[in-house]
Parts: structure tokens; C-alpha cells; sequence
């Protein structure tokens, strides 16, 4: 799926490392550079491939995701906001469902920028009485950055929703996420964790007390990511496991095996934005 992507038709060329083009029915944003590539939907602002140079693919896609209108696409970056879960409908919010617009760019021999923003509109308001503007700053070098920034008077829920490309999930383990969560595989009971989190099965955790940094240790991949959190107050981890995995048509029954979700989230703390005081929330990752 990530080489798809490299190997589309270039219909704008907006700058000598960021072009325009088309899968299925969306437009995609291709950042080719020699510190890597991406690439970004315009719908949801979404990153569905970080690739730094040299390296193997970072971000996970899903090869059975639709790439159709207001359909959300499975895998990669989901930007959910601004609530978190089916605390309303659609659920995870409306911003990865909706087309943004790039606004704001720029590129320099150690990285390239963009900026794609989503504004308040008459279907927004059919989902939530808020005007806002939220912007999504990507930063592509070493490592990538995204930064969601939302300005207007309300709270919301929110989650960059990231899926990272593993070698195999029954050996992958995740450090630096907190002892306490809440298990929604069991309904939300409080557990502590101890040591790395490690996976057999469905997991689904909300950890309330992580540190600022989470690694992804890939033993059969040779790798550590590393996943440093802003503004947040949880993290989520999240794999399907192979039962729910078989039933989710956009997802293939192995896929689980080669993916892990690490969340910068703020859902049991709400973050609130004002007129003068823009809400962040914010993640860096890449490849130690």
C-alpha cells in the first residue's frame, strides 16, 4: 500500500518536494525529500505514511481501507476530535471525516512543513454548536511531528490516533506507558500495569498516568520507536487481536499481526480552548 502511494500521478505539483495527487476518490498530499516521504489525505488531515530515509515505513495502512468521501479511513494518522470514542456521532468526531484545507507551507534542505486547517461549517454544526478553526501542523525531517491547534470557547476530547508498522505483535512491546489505565476490553476496570506492555488477544487500554515518551520495541524488525507525547493527558494502546480483527471489513484478517496503536490522547481530562488560548495537542515520533 505505502509504495501506491509513491507511484501515483502527479497532478499539482505545488513545490519541488510536495505534489498533488489521487487514490480511489481522495486527493493526497506526497512529500518526497531526502530526510523521506509522506503522505497525507486532505480528507481528515490525514497522515497515512511516514517513511524516513533509510528506513523501513513507520506508519501502518490498512491494504483493505476505502479511500471514499466521508468514510474514515482505517490505519495511518486518525485525528480524532473533537470528542474521543462514541461519546457522539460519527464516532471519533467529524474532523477525520471531513475534506481540510493546506493553508500554510514550506521546505528547507533538513525538512519540509505543512499546515492543513478545518473550519466551522453548516455540517459541523449539525454535529456540534461550535465555531472553530483547527489546524494540523505536520513537520517532516529525522523525525515527524503533528501538532493539532484549536482555537474557539469549548472543551473537547481528542486522540492523534497513530498505527505503527511492527514485525509481529506476539513479540512487540511497548514501554513508558504508566502503570494505572482502564481495560475496555473489560467494560473500563481499573488495573495496574507492570512492566512493558506486551500483547495476547484484543487489547484496548486507556493509560491515565503515562510518561512522556513511549517506545515500541520491534525485536523482529530491528527497531525501537519512539513515540513523545504533548499536551496530553493519556495514552491508548490498541490491537484488534485476531477475533475482531477478522470481523472489521476494512482490515484483513491478519492485519493485526503487524500493527500496534499508540495514542497521544487527552480523554479522561478534556482539554479546553478559548478565544485567547488555543488547545495543543501534539506528537513526535521516529526511529531510535
Amino acid at each position: 500500500m505505502t509504495e501506491q502511494l509513491f507511484t501515483l500521478p502527479v497532478q499539482k505539483q505545488l513545490s519541488p518536494a510536495v505534489s498533488q495527487c489521487q487514490i480511489a476518490d481522495l486527493p493526497v498530499l506526497i512529500v518526497t525529500h531526502p530526510k523521506g516521504r509522506a503522505a497525507i489525505t486532505l480528507q481528515g488531515a490525514h497522515l497515512v505514511s511516514w517513511q524516513p530515509a533509510g528506513q523501513k515505513p513507520v506508519i501502518w495502512l490498512s491494504r483493505e481501507t476505502a479511500f471514499t468521501p466521508g468514510v474514515a479511513i482505517r490505519g495511518g494518522v486518525p485525528i480524532c476530535w473533537p470528542w474521543f470514542g462514541p461519546a457522539g456521532k460519527p464516532s471519533h468526531g467529524f474532523a477525520r471525516n471531513l475534506p481540510w484545507q493546506l493553508t500554510a507551507q514550506s521546505e528547507d534542505d533538513e525538512k519540509v512543513q505543512l499546515t492543513l486547517t478545518l473550519k466551522d461549517s453548516a455540517e459541523t454544526r449539525q454535529h456540534w454548536p461550535h465555531d472553530f478553526t483547527l489546524h494540523a501542523h505536520f513537520t517532516f525531517g529525522d523525525e515527524c511531528t503533528i501538532e493539532l491547534e484549536s482555537h474557539g470557547d469549548f472543551e473537547t476530547t481528542s486522540a492523534l490516533h497513530a498505527y505503527f508498522e511492527i514485525g509481529d505483535i506476539t513479540k512487540v512491546s511497548v514501554e513508558g506507558l504508566g502503570q494505572p489505565y482502564l481495560d475496555k476490553v473489560l467494560g473500563g476496570e481499573k488495573a495496574v500495569l507492570q512492566g512493558p506492555l506486551t500483547f495476547d488477544g484484543e487489547v484496548d487500554r486507556i493509560f491515565t498516568e503515562p510518561a512522556t515518551e513511549s517506545l515500541i520495541v520491534d525485536p523482529v524488525l530491528n527497531r525501537t520507536l519512539s513515540v513523545r507525547h504533548q499536551g496530553n493527558s493519556d495514552v491508548v494502546s490498541w490491537n484488534p487481536g485476531p477475533v475482531l480483527s477478522a470481523s472489521m471489513k476494512d482490515m484483513a484478517d491478519d492485519g493485526y499481526q503487524t500493527m500496534v496503536c499508540v495514542e497521544t490522547a487527552a480523554v479522561m481530562h478534556s482539554q479546553i480552548s478559548t478565544q485567547t488560548a488555543p488547545a495543543r495537542l501534539a506528537v513526535r515520533f521516529g526511529v531510535k
